[in-house]
């Protein structure tokens, strides 16, 4: 399926830029799978500290105390995963991230001429990671779904590994289609379909007033609603459409985001719950951008108009409140810090489906300058006065991987586009 219209604004103006230094970009990329692939794509992750082998060890469970723990290993300004012997897993959805930048990066070599200087195989580590997704994938529900392999605490539940969730599973599914289009087997797609069922039944998918609304997990407190989560699973049946062509899918993404357009804020940003009381968290960065991410994927797959003002109005927002002019990304829309590397990644993805490269680039340059430890390795979170010095493998290497990925396609199909132009102009005037 096709978008109607084009609607990036930024696309002509800067037709002419390139990034100053796609060669070392490259390498940068290159050094960030490496990083993973010699770890097998396992670490240290984001909420992982419930898996401490003391915690489990005690006699008795208690909510405070898991939450006690989780929010120091999250929070300390150095890493004490390894005092608390937390276990490493590879994480869903950062499997998912890394599958699709090996894809990105087999794709970027072969339109730079390189496929046959490549060290690896890209292709069979992306095939490799989307094997595991579908051994790993949750079993017993309606449909393909996946989750986080951490027990996570959160203030109303505790999610466990047989969750399943909309967010993880959104992207196991992009990561499917995707090995499909690059030859890697049907199956994939045909599995990642049936995601739908799992959206449909599991989430309950339901029609409200304004629209849709679908749960993000299956024990998901009644009395909120996680907004970036919601679209993610639009999303998702927006990249199931393009694949498939099916109206029902388009139908449902369509009500699911009239609902999520219906309740913007004036200010062009959404909360993380609604209410907006419901969680600690503001409009902060990077689940703003999976909100965004979502209407960019709706206006170039199925209709460029009908959530216009929506994303125009977002896209200002975003861009104003949550970034400063060198490209460092705000936490939300009252604080700049703590300043995080995912809402950099995901600051690059938005972007670069508005054509904005030169802006992204900003955002890339500055994630080199602060959060780069070494080549291709990233610390997590930059504060006012330390940095959080961790590498998480699916929060910062995951996302920069497929971030830097997404943006290097981009730029090279621009300079190829721009040297085309020129050819043509030459002949013109010949």
């Amino acid at each position: 399926m096709q978008s109607q219209t084009s609607s990036k604004p930024d696309e002509q103006a800067a037709s002419s830029w390139y990034p100053r230094d796609d060669d070392y970009y490259v390498s940068v990329l290159d050094s960030t799978l490496a990083y993973a692939r010699r770890r097998d794509y396992a670490g240290p992750d984001y909420g992982d500290g419930m898996s401490s082998q003391l915690l489990q060890a005690l006699p008795v469970e208690n909510r405070v105390l898991n939450l006690v723990v989780q929010e120091v290993v999250k929070r300390t300004p150095v890493d004490i995963r390894p005092l608390l012997r937390v276990e490493h897993r590879r994480n869903y959805k950062g499997a998912a991230l890394f599958a699709m930048a090996n894809l990105n990066y087999y794709e970027l070599a072969c339109r730079r001429s390189e496929q046959d200087q490549l060290a690896f195989d890209p292709i069979a580590e992306a095939d490799r990671l989307a094997e595991w997704l579908l051994e790993e994938q949750i079993t017993g529900y309606s449909g393909f779904c996946g989750g986080h392999r951490h027990e996570i605490q959160h203030f109303h539940t505790k999610g466990v590994p047989s969750d399943p969730d909309i967010v993880s599973t959104a992207y196991a599914v992009k990561a499917l289609l995707r090995a499909t289009e690059r030859g890697l087997g049907d199956e994939y797609a045909d599995i990642a379909r049936t995601a739908t069922s799992f959206l449909v039944e599991d989430l309950n998918y339901r029609e409200v007033d304004e629209g849709a609304k679908i749960n993000y997990h299956m024990n998901h407190p009644e009395d909120s609603y996680t907004v970036n989560a919601a679209a993610l699973g639009a999303g998702m049946l927006v990249d199931l459409y393009e694949h498939f062509g099916d109206e029902d899918l388009r139908e449902r993404a369509t009500k699911i985001l009239d609902h999520i357009a219906a309740n913007q804020t004036d200010i062009g940003g959404w909360p993380y719950r609604l209410p907006a009381s419901a969680s600690h968290l503001s409009m902060d960065s990077h689940h703003n951008g999976f909100v965004i991410e979502a209407f960019q994927r709706y206006r170039d797959v199925v209709d460029a108009d009908r959530y216009a003002e929506t994303l125009e109005d977002a896209l200002e927002f975003y861009r104003t409140d949550l970034f400063e002019l060198d490209g460092a990304p705000n936490f939300d829309e009252e604080n700049a810090y703590p300043r995080d590397i995912h809402a950099s990644t995901q600051g690059m993805l938005v972007f670069v489906n508005e054509g904005d490269l030169e802006f992204a680039e900003r955002i890339l340059r500055w994630v080199l300058a602060n959060l780069q430890v070494n080549e291709g390795q990233f610390y997590y979170r930059k504060y006012r006065h330390h940095t959080k010095r961790v590498t998480l493998m699916r929060w910062c290497q995951g996302w920069m991987s497929y971030a830097l990925s997404e943006f290097l396609l981009a730029a090279e199909e621009r300079a190829q586009s721009s040297v085309e132009t020129e050819r043509k102009r030459a002949s013109l005037h010949s």
